[in-house]
């Protein structure tokens, strides 16, 4: 059963012990920050801050922030279970007489099942704000010393195509300036960039509504790669099994989910930009400061005791790996219906998401791992990807260490490399140009006589089956 909203998802997590209630009053201001990060390389548990200094609202911060909390925010056992289950609907049946047709009814029902339902009010319209709105009352967090400011780091930004009217859920950090404005962290590529560009080619304000708290499935939803138009709150009803229910908001022509927190209301006008940043961010450095959209706020609704979420990014592990690896896990299926030599992916955190993958491969032909490489970079928000490693079939690319022995052994460096130029994530910092640059191909899979490698591959180093079998069975006797 769906969790109601983000409250159901902290009573599962306290029930299993996953959750620590901090009862002291902590400072918004560097602590919390600091203590979050603690928590999070040690791996340890989601954190609720009941006293917030200068706040009457709760915090909530690394509720995500692991394996079984991720598993638990989307109720699978398994995150690749979601994986198969979008194939499973997606896969191409091409029906040939009245049954097929009859077969692919209930494909249909399901998907018509998860679209989002809109409904008159929810607990967000608790308390309506249109006097004087202000962010003050919130906990909000300035996470790093150079940061610009406080900022809301975990919001979920409501926008609508201004030609098409399909909508559209991205997460994109807020550079809190004063009580009303803030900045909009939108990237040239991101779809809520799109739809500001074309408000502006109208010349006309975008509707805004940003909405901090929802159930978890909501929540990493807004954070997912999914293709242009496609509704977010769709796919967020797909993964709960359950329709997300919207409310109408007050003051712009949006939706946002009734059962969130908070819900900031506001426009953004294209003909104006502020300074947003310095940021701590994903990278484990300071994205620097540059010029962004201004988002005003024009309303705000919420419940009478709402709760704050958050989170921080830096040097990895944070709280945001683990929802890119679930990523990782959910579209891995996708990425092998299109590319059927796939074995499996790893997006390592130290590659924060986007400048290194590992893949193994089914190698068929000469020359099989560079046309991986390129059909990687071809691919939706992969093209960022700065280092691609391509490794053999049987290599599990889940274990770096693995990998990185392959690439030390496997790779000649005049042959195997394959360097390009193209997009790079307005976040890298590297390269000479802004949001574009060089990324590197590495061929570690066994070369062939057809690709150029004319002398003898050896074999890896194995023990016989029989002698493993041998000591399975004597383990004991040898009172190791």
């Amino acid at each position: 059963m769906a969790y109601k909203d983000l409250r159901a998802f902290v009573r599962i997590l306290e029930k299993g012990n996953l959750l620590k209630r901090i009862r002291v009053e902590v400072d918004p201001d560097l602590e919390i920050t600091e203590i979050t990060d603690r928590i999070s390389k040690a791996e340890g548990p989601a954190l609720l801050f009941e006293k917030v200094k200068g706040s009457p609202y709760p915090l909530l911060i690394n509720a995500f922030g692991s394996w079984e909390r991720m598993c638990l925010a989307l109720e699978v056992d398994s995150l690749d279970d979601i994986g198969r289950e979008i194939l499973e609907i997606i896969e191409p049946e091409i029906p040939t007489n009245l049954m097929g047709k009859l077969k692919q009814l209930p494909k249909l029902k399901r998907l018509a099942s998860f679209i989002p339902k809109t409904v008159k009010t929810g607990p967000v319209k608790e308390v309506i704000e249109k006097e004087n709105p202000s962010l003050d009352p919130f906990p909000i967090i300035k996470c790093w010393p150079q940061d610009g400011g406080p900022f809301i780091t975990l919001p979920l930004v409501f926008t609508k195509n201004p030609v098409t009217g399909s909508p559209n859920c991205g997460m994109y950090r807020m550079h809190v300036y004063d009580e009303r404005t803030t900045g909009m962290h939108w990237h040239i590529h991101k779809h809520g960039s799109r739809h500001f560009r074309e408000s502006g080619r109208k010349g006309e304000r975008l509707p805004v509504a940003v909405a901090l708290g929802a159930d978890p499935a909501v929540i990493y939803a807004a954070t997912a790669p999914l293709p242009d138009d496609f509704d977010e709150m769709l796919f967020a009803g797909f993964l709960r099994k359950e329709p997300v229910e919207l409310v109408p908001c007050e003051t712009v022509d949006l939706k946002v989910p009734a059962q969130a927190e908070i819900v900031l209301e506001g426009y953004v006008d294209p003909e104006e930009s502020r300074i947003e940043g310095p940021f701590g961010d994903h990278t484990g450095y300071y994205s620097l400061a540059e010029a962004y959209p201004v988002f005003h706020i024009t309303c705000i609704t919420r419940r009478r005791d709402p709760l704050y979420p958050t989170t921080i990014v830096g040097k990895p592990p944070m709280e945001d790996c683990y929802l890119g690896k679930a990523t990782e896990r959910i579209f891995l299926p996708l990425l092998k219906k299109q590319m059927p030599e796939v074995v499996d992916m790893n997006l390592p955190l130290e590659g924060i998401f986007h400048n290194i993958v590992f893949l193994s491969i089914d190698k068929r032909y000469p020359g099989h791992a560079r046309k991986l490489m390129h059909a990687i970079w071809g691919t939706g928000q992969m093209m960022f990807t700065k280092m691609i490693v391509i490794v053999d079939a049987h290599v599990d690319v889940q274990n770096s260490s693995e990998v990185l022995w392959r690439l030390g052994n496997n790779v000649d460096w005049k042959r195997d490399i394959e360097v390009v130029e193209g997009p790079l994530d307005a976040l890298d910092h590297s390269s000479p140009l802004s949001k574009y640059g060089a990324k590197i191909g590495i061929d570690a899979t066994k070369k062939w006589p057809s690709e150029g490698h004319l002398r003898e591959w050896p074999d890896d180093i194995l023990m016989t089956e029989q002698i493993r079998d041998l000591v399975n069975r004597r383990w004991q006797e040898y009172g190791l």
